[in-house]
């Protein structure tokens, strides 16, 4: 990552993150920067736990240890499915993937009883605990998100299921305790795998990588073994040295599209190599933060925050319609995702990043009129261009320069259709604001900014003098 981006995985610790009442702390604006800074670059950020709460997660990966354990070698056929995106909401108790080499329980309040199964069977413990720990930091890595962009508090509430459930309610997140390559399950005969001579067993998926459709993922492993790809196209092992107390995060489908294409979702796959010797296989507790099925995603939000929202965004979706909908990988990840920057606190306590300012120095001379005018005109410029644009609820497609200058008399070029909308100035580049002619930025501010060349005559007699004298006669 060239520039000023994260050397490696962001790591916040989840108390930094709960928002509280007045002007937010140093500490909180900084653990929501890392965390957005290395969802940008990495699509995941690792999340620290208080000890009390880390000692909750190991108990729950040492119940999953002895649930699997126990499980027959050979489930019985209705146990024995893939992934439906049609039951998406519905999913309880246990039930096995051998394409996968995956046995999963899933964890839902208001469907999966807590008691005993047919008085013999025992769930993994501690799930209710856990469910309600990781839904908890789910939230709040959400309305960190939030407050990144630029939103209103809490902006997710009317999707998100109800705390508590209410009367007879099934909740929408669930929490799936995970188990990859037992040795004993029948997965092993049926997948894809090799045998090197040294005898380990690596497994070669059918699907290499997969997308959560959630809003917020948080996983919790016991070995090594997830990766995830970052927006260098790179697959980056993420649990390789996770703490006992650490678990790692990551955005879902549902936030790319709630976001307008802001947030990217993380593509993840499950390496299992290594486990020659190893009785349990690789145990993991995934929690997914996910909408109600009632609900719609749009964006809403987004738009009353001042972002540009693409027509693809426009539509509000049904969510159940999005979750039974197939989504293309390829599609998802040639966008422009958070701002890749990192900034100083501002003394207002807001998030707007600040513009790196040169050392102070006294001994430097001041600026001459002709820099001060083309400063000034690219501010402006930036400024009026992005409050346009939003207002006609169009997202800017930037032009490299001389994209930008070959631009201006076409009809047919690529940013034609959106400059006819915009009501863009006859022969300004549409929209390149950091190496504009003067001319051309002189041209945008007489269009959009009336007035402005009476109060600044003795700037432009000092850079344009032709040009000024041109304007006088006129």
């Amino acid at each position: 990552m060239a520039g000023n981006g994260l050397p490696s995985l962001g790591r916040v610790k989840l108390t930094d993150l709960v928002p509280s009442e007045g002007v937010p702390s140093d500490s909180y604006k900084l653990s929501v920067s890392t965390l957005s800074q290395s969802f940008a670059q990495y699509s995941a950020a690792i999340i620290q736990f208080p000890a009390s709460d880390g000692a909750l997660l190991r108990s729950g990966l040492d119940s999953a240890h002895l649930y699997f354990q126990q499980k027959a070698a050979y489930p019985p056929e209705e146990l024995i499915h893939t992934n439906d995106s049609r039951e998406w909401c519905k999913t309880s108790g246990y039930y096995a993937d051998p394409q996968l080499w995956q046995e999963t329980y899933d964890y839902r309040p208001g469907l999966t009883p807590t008691d005993p199964i047919n008085g013999m069977e025992f769930p993994p413990g501690g799930l209710p605990d856990i469910f309600s720990l990781l839904g908890k930091a789910a939230r709040d890595v959400l309305d960190a998100i939030s407050y990144y962009l630029n939103l209103r508090s809490s902006p997710f509430t009317e999707i998100l299921d109800n705390v508590p459930l209410r009367s007879r309610e099934i909740s929408s997140s669930v929490l799936s305790v995970c188990c990859h390559a037992r040795p004993s399950f029948p997965g092993a005969q049926h997948n894809n795998l090799t045998t090197p001579d040294d005898g380990q067993l690596i497994m070669v998926p059918d699907h290499e990588h997969q997308v959560d459709k959630s809003l917020i993922s948080v996983v919790k492993s016991d070995k090594a073994g997830f990766h995830v790809r970052d927006f260098q196209g790179r697959w980056i092992l993420l649990d390789g040295d996770l703490g006992p107390q650490e678990a790692v995060v990551y955005p879902g489908l549902a936030l790319y599209q709630a976001t307008a294409g802001y947030v990217n979702p993380a593509l993840h796959r499950t390496e299992t190599n290594n486990m020659s010797g190893n009785m349990y296989g690789k145990c993991s507790l995934v929690f997914k933060l996910m909408p109600k099925s009632m609900t719609s995603l749009s964006c809403s939000e987004m738009r009353a925050a001042g972002h540009g929202v693409e027509a693809q965004f426009q539509l509000p979706i049904p969510v159940d319609d999005f979750m039974q909908r197939s989504h293309p990988t390829d599609q998802l990840f040639n966008r422009n995702t958070f701002p890749s920057f990192s900034y100083p606190l501002a003394h207002d306590g807001s998030m707007k990043p600040l513009m790196r300012r040169r050392k102070n120095n006294t001994r430097c001379k001041p600026l001459p009129p002709s820099k001060r005018l083309r400063l000034e005109a690219q501010r402006v410029l930036k400024e009026r261009v992005q409050e346009i644009a939003d207002k006609k609820g169009i997202k800017l497609r930037f032009c490299n320069l001389k994209e930008c200058e070959n631009h201006i008399h076409a009809l047919d070029s690529p940013c034609a259709n959106i400059r006819m909308e915009i009501g863009w100035p006859h022969g300004v580049p549409f929209v390149h604001p950091h190496d504009l002619p003067n001319k051309a930025k002189i041209g945008f501010l007489e269009a959009y900014e009336p007035g402005w060349t009476a109060t600044h005559d003795m700037d432009l007699s000092l850079t344009e003098p032709a040009q000024t004298s041109q304007q006088y006669c006129n």
